[in-house]
């Protein structure tokens, strides 16, 4: 934190002189948060650790009630139940796993969490519900979801809150933490909802490490989703402010929802799930077919609406056996690595981040486990640009670039008349350009060597930084040449640090 808080103030200093002056005085000044929550997130899900999938980890199920699928039914289970759900919770993810997480250049996880989990914080939060007499079984989970955050930060690496389960379970699904019908559009279940997003958004506003709030996992669509997720969100601002950034899920219908994203000025990203293993259709599809048929043009689509507010917070590689056409595993895992190179191929040019569903699960699967899509090289080993020495932020060399883009720009517009303010692209290139090492140069104090962040939510920062400039130097109908001269500035920057 030190050591960015000098990095800052050299950058800021040089923001903030008269002849630049990129921030007002009355803006929040640039810190650690900005820096994991802007970044581009490359994580991984950490899948059956607080809210069970027996698929996943078979062991807390054993004594659980009937039909043995759920949180629900894992508590139900007797006296026993709270020591199970500790001992899981204490064993599933260890120190082990966060190095390895980390030594793979991951930088991001989604922690899938369930309302239940917060009773320690709010015992009240659990009245009216399934759980109300269940709680005491979950008082432990709050602390070991802290320390789990605490844990990620010793490593470098931003945790997404999901909430996985939420009153009234949002989906047909035994990992909305209970079997049964969906009952989460109720009035009462969905402002119970509401009350546990203002817990968790209160908790976590200010904490460094949370790069965001997801409002709920895979939503079944209703009439009633876009009136509840805007009022949701306003009331989660209402608490924390404009700075944490909210995630929504599609509830698998995206252009519906990337137009909600659209229609907001702040931070508020559109996740989509991604997976061809489930459908009919998958099953004719071999893992080449399936990389070749990846929706590039409606991803594309999808940034431009979200102006880049667009992630994938669940893929895996796994495909239907029906896919592959063979049985041997050699050409198996060929057509996974096709397919989850071609995924990771498009999510890095159109969205902000990713996470891959899941990081371990019982046995082998390579194509569900990262662990093992690692071991397989189906993934890949690292992720990002490593670090391979000290990057700082050279002005001169900044200034040469901006000066050879400003003759480039203006020969351009020369040739169409109009009424221009060249200087400031010239502004914006530079400011590109001095952000682009800011996150570069963010090398937080880790138990190991973190990779190189990188602007992820460009649109988003961007919007921020033309609105800075906008109060410094006045409104302007060219405001789209510091935009411009922005995003150079960025590009120009990231390419002098990879060729250096």
């Amino acid at each position: 934190m030190h050591a960015l808080k000098g990095i800052i103030d050299k950058f800021e200093h040089r923001r903030s002189s008269p002849e630049v002056g990129y921030i007002h005085e009355s803006s929040r000044r640039l810190d650690e948060r900005d820096i994991y929550r802007y970044r581009r997130q490359r994580g991984v899900n950490l899948g059956s650790w607080f809210v069970l999938e027996r698929w996943i980890s078979e062991t807390p199920f054993g004594n659980a009630a009937g039909p043995g699928s759920s949180d629900y039914d894992v508590a139900s289970g007797g006296l026993g139940a709270r020591e199970t759900l500790e001992r899981h919770w204490d064993t599933w993810i260890t120190d082990e796993d966060w190095q390895w997480i980390a030594e793979r250049g991951i930088n991001s996880v989604r922690l899938p969490i369930g309302y239940y989990h917060l009773y320690a914080k709010d015992p009240s939060i659990v009245k009216g519900t399934p759980f109300a007499k269940l709680g005491m079984v979950f008082e432990g989970a709050w602390q070991r979801i802290l320390k789990a955050i605490d844990k990620a930060s010793i490593y470098g690496i931003g945790v997404l809150i999901d909430l996985h389960s939420a009153p009234g379970k949002q989906n047909a699904d035994a990992h909305s933490g209970i079997n049964g019908r969906v009952e989460f559009y109720n009035k009462a279940n969905l402002s119970r909802t509401v009350d546990v997003l203002i817990l968790l958004a209160t908790a976590f506003k200010e904490t460094p490490n949370v790069v965001g709030i997801q409002l709920v996992n895979e939503p079944q669509n209703n009439i009633h989703l876009p009136g509840w997720y805007k009022s949701a969100i306003d009331s989660v601002r209402a608490t924390t402010g404009p700075d944490l950034p909210i995630y929504i899920h599609d509830a698998w219908s995206t252009d519906q929802y990337a137009s909600l994203v659209s229609a907001r000025s702040d931070f508020v990203v559109l996740d989509h799930h991604l997976y061809r293993c489930f459908t009919s259709h998958d099953q004719t599809l071999s893992g080449d077919q399936h990389a070749s048929a990846l929706p590039r043009d409606d991803f594309a689509r999808h940034a431009e609406t979200t102006r880049g507010n667009f992630v994938v917070a669940e893929f895996s590689a796994a495909l239907n056996p029906n896919s592959m056409g063979t049985s041997d595993a050699g050409e198996q895992d060929r057509q996974r690595r096709v397919f989850a190179r071609a995924e990771l191929e498009l999510f890095e040019s159109s969205c902000g981040g990713w996470w891959m569903w899941t990081y371990k699960k019982d046995g082998w699967d390579a194509g569900w486990s990262l662990r093992d899509a690692v071991r397989a090289e189906i993934m890949p080993s690292w992720v990002g640009i490593r670090r391979s020495s000290h990057y700082e932020n050279d002005v001169k060399k900044r200034d040469e670039h901006a000066s050879y883009a400003l003759e480039q720009h203006t020969q351009y517009w020369s040739a169409h008349k109009s009424k221009y303010e060249h200087w400031r692209f010239e502004t914006g290139f530079k400011q590109g350009w001095d952000d682009g090492f800011l996150f570069f140069c963010f090398s937080p104090s880790t138990v190991v060597e973190p990779p190189v962040s990188e602007l992820g939510f460009i649109g988003q920062w961007l919007q921020r930084r033309t609105l800075e400039h906008a109060w410094d130097h006045g409104k302007s109908s060219n405001m789209w040449e510091f935009e411009h001269g922005f995003r150079q500035g960025l590009q120009a920057a990231a390419r002098h640090c990879k060729d250096n």
